[in-house]
């Protein structure tokens, strides 16, 4: 039967997310279904789920309704954070017959024994106490660069976060399986690895099942630097208390590691980030900024920010939005404070009216544009070496340079690398 079966699969939230799909993607490849576009008929869709804000839960059903007008008769699956949060939430939503905790998504083929569409989605989710095992993944299918994951989970409890209920305890890629996994995909013609996780920085911690670290995540950079054929690796981002001067001075002299950090802030006042219970105060994120610059000018640096977190006074929310023109960094990504169920923050008080929130929101990505801009004017003139992607898009080639700086030219096929 699986021989004449289609399945398509699509993924919400991160890249950690999409490393995942794109593996349970090989087991469905492996067991000779055929894959397609989620656009396209098929007997069963996929939906890597996403709970980190209320958008990524409406995304979900627009995707359920998407796929059942497509083909009414589909079987429909939801794995991923979601899925293990709210099992039930997504079980009752009109045409999802099967829901996958944390645990369970990676046998996912051994739930397909009956693909008859039901009334109510069948769930199988594990207590995330379970979920203290690790599953390498890594995506191919994209010429141009791969996401591999080296690391899974969060210790730390941020006052906002579900991701530790959703993902379990930090636990590593033993380094052996990740130098394999990065020459596979060498191997594959592919030039860009991106390294993903819940907490990359914390990697090392559970390798060989427990919490010693036997190697660092600069142990793990450093032996990826030797790794033959691959010519950028990019780190996703990196809490900035783990991020080390010894991690910054390695990339600065790296064959490979490209100049480009995306470093978590949340948010730019210590009394905001005291009640985030983050694990850093904005001196030693100053610090890291600084010592960033100073080494590499020219190096790209993300922030994630998030507004109207409960408490946030106006005047906090000034702190913040200074602090960021004070830092030099390239672009924001800008979250708004959405609250999440089972985490302490949604029994704070001095709640921030939805409409203030969205008026940050805005505050801080008309700011980004504006970083954004300021970086890349300062690049031109400069010589960069672009790794176009292999699409034709309406007669133009898109790429980007090591530091993260996106380009177009008129389409060339030998500009494809």
């Amino acid at each position: 039967m699986s021989q004449t079966l289609k399945v398509a699969l699509t993924t919400l939230g991160c890249k950690l997310n999409y490393s995942e799909t794109s593996t349970i993607s090989r087991q469905f490849i492996e067991e000779g279904y055929s894959l397609v576009k989620f656009e396209d008929f098929s007997e069963i869709y996929i939906i890597n789920t996403c709970s980190v804000t209320e958008n990524a839960d409406r995304q979900f059903k627009s995707l359920v309704s998407k796929a059942l007008r497509v083909n009414p008769e589909a079987f429909l699956i939801a794995i991923g954070c979601y899925a293990q949060l709210k099992p039930e939430e997504l079980a009752r939503v009109n045409g999802v017959d099967l829901v996958l905790g944390s645990k369970e998504k990676f046998k996912i083929l051994s739930y397909l024994k009956d693909l008859k569409k039901k009334d109510f989605g069948t769930i199988h989710s594990c207590e995330i106490n379970e979920t203290d095992f690790y599953k390498p993944s890594f995506s191919i299918g994209n010429r141009t660069r791969s996401f591999l994951k080296v690391q899974d989970g969060c210790d730390y409890k941020c006052t906002y976060c579900t991701i530790p209920l959703a993902r379990g305890i930090s636990r590593s890629d033993k380094m052996s399986n990740i130098i394999s996994a990065a020459k596979e995909i060498s191997d594959q013609g592919i030039k860009e690895i991106v390294l993903t996780g819940v907490n990359i920085g914390d990697y090392g911690k559970g390798e060989f099942g427990d919490k010693d670290h036997k190697n660092t995540f600069l142990d793990l950079i450093m032996a990826l630097d030797e790794v033959k054929g691959i010519s950028r690796i990019r780190i996703s981002s990196i809490e900035p208390n783990l991020l080390s001067n010894e991690i910054i001075n390695f990339v600065s002299r790296s064959k490979t590691f490209v100049p480009h950090f995306h470093i978590p802030m949340q948010s730019g006042s210590n009394v905001v980030l005291k009640l985030m219970k983050r694990r850093y105060l904005i001196d030693t994120y100053m610090e890291r900024i600084t010592y960033i610059k100073r080494l590499m000018p020219n190096a790209c640096i993300g922030a994630d920010v998030i507004v109207g977190f409960p408490g946030e006074t106006d005047e906090l929310f000034l702190e913040t939005y200074d602090f960021i023109q004070t830092l030099g960094i390239s672009y924001l990504h800008v979250f708004t404070y959405s609250e999440r169920d089972n985490t302490e923050a949604v029994d704070f008080k001095n709640e921030v009216p939805k409409n203030i929130r969205s008026k940050r929101s805005k505050l801080l990505r008309s700011l980004s544009v504006q970083l954004r801009r300021k970086f890349y004017k300062n690049q031109l003139g400069s010589n960069q070496n672009i790794l176009f992607e292999n699409e034709n898009k309406n007669g133009y080639i898109y790429g980007f340079s090591a530091n993260y700086v996106r380009l177009k030219t008129p389409w060339r096929k030998d500009l494809v690398d």
